[in-house]
């Protein structure tokens, strides 16, 4: 890997949506019953945690642009 370069392709396209993405990280693990570190390292959650936390944010994205979508067709 050439220098200056990141491994990580998730770039957001509004950056000032990050703030937005780290609530609802909080609001789905929630809903699910999973602690998320206080301090923020996610190192040491099981996989298997991860992974439900971040398929219902996917499939909670999906829902809104879906909604906003048809919103936008009537």
């Amino acid at each position: 890997m050439a220098t200056g370069q990141s491994r990580s392709s998730n770039t957001l396209v509004v950056p000032q949506a990050n703030g937005a993405l780290d609530q609802l990280k909080y609001e789905v693990a929630q809903e699910l019953g999973i602690q998320i570190p206080q301090d923020g390292y996610m190192g040491f959650m099981a996989t298997r945690d991860a992974g439900a936390i971040g398929g219902n944010i996917t499939r909670r994205l999906v829902q809104i642009a879906e909604q906003t979508l048809a919103g936008q067709s009537r």
